[in-house]
């Protein structure tokens, strides 16, 4: 019995037997490679906020209305509690700190909006460690808000802040810190959220009353108790009392107005040191850095 052979079908296989075979060769883990993703997921967060100008200017609005429409407003019914310091003055560094807050946020907002459009899948089967994407989105927004900051920190003549440079170079240190602690906590709750409008529900729910226990509107001596005690477990405040400390060794003001306005925090009479309310901040920051890699490398 014989068979007969398709030409289209040999020539098919001839074809096919003349092809290489290509392999798809995965470069093995290293420390230059993780170092090298970090820098391209910090370099993206760069470039998305250079590019949405519009975000710049939103997020500017609600830090520029606390500083100069409310300090404005409530400038005389405070004048004789401030005993002669500029209202605006006073909520200066909570109005740096504000300014870093809502950029960190929208930063860390990026993950979830990823995961919307797909693109955080294509990262996520990427040959390097879920951790380094962890690192890289932090890095990122905390330099995006500290940028941000700047505008703010431009800003301080016009509120009676002199430009002294180890003032701004300490102000900018502090918002490094905050922005890299608040952007960890964005991307620890964003891991969990698939939408972004849950997403800004729950932020506006837990930014916005750190922002008012912290003190960057009121002074923290004397409070009733349950607000004093919940100043004192309130994160934002170890970063805005630092930062009114520093602002207030440059300023020429009564001592009576030094003791008033800047009492700092204390715990049990004892107050804490400006360098310890800072290392604060960092050790929070890489503990919620920390929480969040976990949870980037346990989710599908």
């Amino acid at each position: 019995m014989s068979t007969t052979t398709d030409p289209i079908e040999s020539a098919a296989a001839v074809d096919q037997s003349a092809v290489p075979i290509v392999r798809v060769i995965v470069p093995e883990r290293s420390l230059a490679s993780e170092l090298r993703a970090i820098k391209i997921v910090w370099r993206r967060e760069l470039i998305r906020f250079r590019a949405d100008r519009l975000r710049m200017v939103t997020t500017l609005i609600q830090p520029l209305l606390f500083l100069f429409v409310l300090g404005s407003g409530l400038q005389q019914l405070s004048a004789a509690s401030t005993h002669g310091v500029n209202l605006k003055t006073f909520i200066y560094p909570g109005i740096l700190c504000i300014s870093v807050m809502f950029t960190a946020m929208f930063s860390a907002a990026s993950i979830v909006w990823d995961r919307e459009f797909g693109f955080l899948r294509e990262m996520m089967v990427a040959p390097i460690r879920r951790s380094s994407i962890v690192i890289g989105k932090c890095l990122g927004g905390a330099m995006v808000a500290s940028f941000q900051g700047v505008i703010v920190i431009c800003l301080a003549g016009f509120v009676g802040v002199p430009y002294a440079p180890l003032m701004i170079l300490g102000i900018f240190f502090l918002q490094l810190l905050l922005a890299f602690a608040i952007t960890a906590f964005g991307v620890m709750v964003a891991v969990r959220i698939k939408q972004m409008q849950s997403f800004m529900g729950v932020m506006q729910m837990i930014v916005m009353p750190m922002f008012f226990i912290s003190g960057a509107l009121f002074p923290v001596a004397n409070l009733p108790g349950w607000l004093a005690a919940l100043n004192r477990i309130d994160p934002l405040t170890y970063a805005v009392d630092p930062m009114r400390n520093l602002v207030f060794n440059h300023l020429s003001i009564s001592p009576l107005a030094r003791a008033v306005l800047d009492p700092g925090v204390t715990w049990f009479g004892w107050r804490v040191p400006p360098l310890l309310e800072a290392g604060m901040i960092l050790l929070l920051g890489v503990v919620m850095l920390g929480v969040a890699i976990w949870e980037f490398s346990t989710t599908e």
